[in-house]
């Protein structure tokens, strides 16, 4: 039954339909491994046992049946804090939120729960999710009076990657088959790069953001963060009830990709090497490969602090300006930055920002998909992120560089380990061509495997 902490979502879901694995055993396992590890308290806010399990009964009563929902039912997954659980308490990582319980689950688990997976629990968080690193001093929960800071996966004394910091952590430690997060500025990709995992960052608008506490929901979005492209292929399906992706036959060969440029460059040694080994075995498989840069993207870039902290911040400041007292200062820090901007500047960023879409759209429309390391820096080490704020800030810029091109120019993104520990390599694609991405992600992981 160890051997079930280790395998993908998706091979777990072919066990339950050949009648090898039951659910209900092996969401007991699960249950049984997040309690008994030490870094469970954590990983996860609070598990669900009650719930998990029933569900998991269902489950084994549909598979003697032979009524199955799909190949992911029965199978247990973590859900980060931020999407709402009925009558569980859901506080997004902040002590703003103590206490708060939802009436009803957010309509992504209702979708997934309908299709027969399994709630385990849900994850430690950036708090608000308004961070890139994943630590969180501020928070420990109701149930555990710890700090909510997961561990990374290589050393627990580095930075997890956030905001869906636990989620990264309750795959990469075998507590959940999946994990489901969101990603307003990078916060599925870069938790999965730092911890070797997959994760998928869907189009904005593809999945529904009812009952998900908001950061700025012009740009949050929802993704899976796995073992394999697989996985988030047919947990896409399961949150969005529709069909997963096709991955057979997916191929590199004469497929066009644009390294983008100062962005895959201008990054540390050990994302650079992990990087460019991994682009030159993506070209050995057939891949043609340029490099290069796109008219535009420094302009939306430099719009970030009006679009995402004025968002976030006209969203939040009534709740935050009643209890500032309650937040991590790096974070409250971060909100009030959306103070600095006006209405007008607001509106006028936007506006820009839809022409360099168009911009984006148009340079990039002859390439399968853009190419740049997930993470430009390798995971800090917590203490002296606690201990210097300006080291924290600028750490914390740099995490979300990469990753912010993506929901800038509103595309689908997706990261894959290199082999290396802590980089990803990252492929950004057209806005609603998920799928797409998809089957080019199942190629390159088959070559960078």
């Amino acid at each position: 039954m160890s051997d079930w902490l280790r395998q993908s979502a998706s091979d777990l879901g072919r066990g339950i339909a050949a009648g090898k694995i039951d659910p209900v055993a092996l969401t007991e396992t699960y249950l049984a491994a997040g309690a008994a590890h030490p870094f469970g308290p954590r990983i996860y806010v609070r598990m669900t046992p009650e719930r998990a399990l029933a569900e998991a009964e269902s489950a084994r009563q549909r598979a003697k049946a032979g009524l199955r929902r799909g190949l992911l039912d029965g199978v247990p997954i973590s859900w980060k804090d931020l999407f709402d659980t009925a009558g569980i308490v859901t506080e997004a990582g902040s002590m703003l939120l103590e206490g708060r319980v939802p009436e009803a689950d957010a309509a992504v688990l209702q979708r997934a729960t309908q299709a027969g997976t399994v709630c385990l629990g849900k994850t430690h968080m950036s708090e608000l999710a308004f961070a890139g690193l994943g630590v969180n001093p501020a928070y420990g929960g109701n149930t555990d009076p710890k700090p909510g800071t997961p561990p990374n996966l290589h050393d627990p004394a580095l930075a997890p990657g956030g905001s869906s910091s636990g989620a990264a952590a309750s795959v990469a430690f075998g507590l959940a088959a999946a994990g489901i997060g969101s990603d307003t500025g990078g916060s599925v990709r870069v938790p999965a790069a730092w911890n070797d995992l997959v994760g998928l960052k869907t189009t904005h608008g593809r999945l529904s953001l009812q009952g998900v506490v908001p950061l700025a929901e012009s740009f949050d979005t929802i993704g899976p963060l796995c073992r394999t492209v697989e996985d988030c292929a047919q947990l896409l399906a399961v949150m969005e009830g529709g069909k997963p992706a096709d991955l057979r036959g997916a191929t590199l060969q004469g497929r066009r990709f644009l390294v983008l440029e100062p962005y895959s460059s201008d990054v540390r040694e050990g994302p650079g090497a992990a990087f460019s080994a991994a682009v030159a075995r993506l070209a050995k498989a057939g891949a043609r490969i340029e490099t290069g840069t796109v008219a535009g993207i420094e302009e939306a870039m430099a719009l970030s602090p009006v679009l995402f902290a004025t968002e976030g911040y006209g969203t939040w400041r009534d709740v935050i300006e009643a209890a500032p007292e309650k937040m991590y200062s790096r974070i409250l820090e971060r909100f009030r930055g959306g103070q600095a901007f006006n209405a007008p500047d607001y509106v006028a960023a936007w506006r820009r920002l839809h022409v360099l879409r168009a911009l984006w759209a148009r340079e990039t429309a002859g390439f399968d998909a853009v190419l740049l390391p997930t993470v430009p820096n390798l995971p800090p080490d917590v203490h002296r992120l606690m201990q210097d704020p300006d080291f924290y800030v600028n750490e914390n810029l740099i995490t979300l560089r990469n990753t912010r091109v993506g929901n800038l120019m509103g595309l689908c993104g997706l990261t894959l380990p290199t082999g290396l520990p802590s980089c990803g390599l990252m492929m950004l694609g057209a806005a609603m061509g998920d799928e797409r991405l998809l089957r080019l992600g199942a190629a390159a992981e088959a070559v960078l495997a």
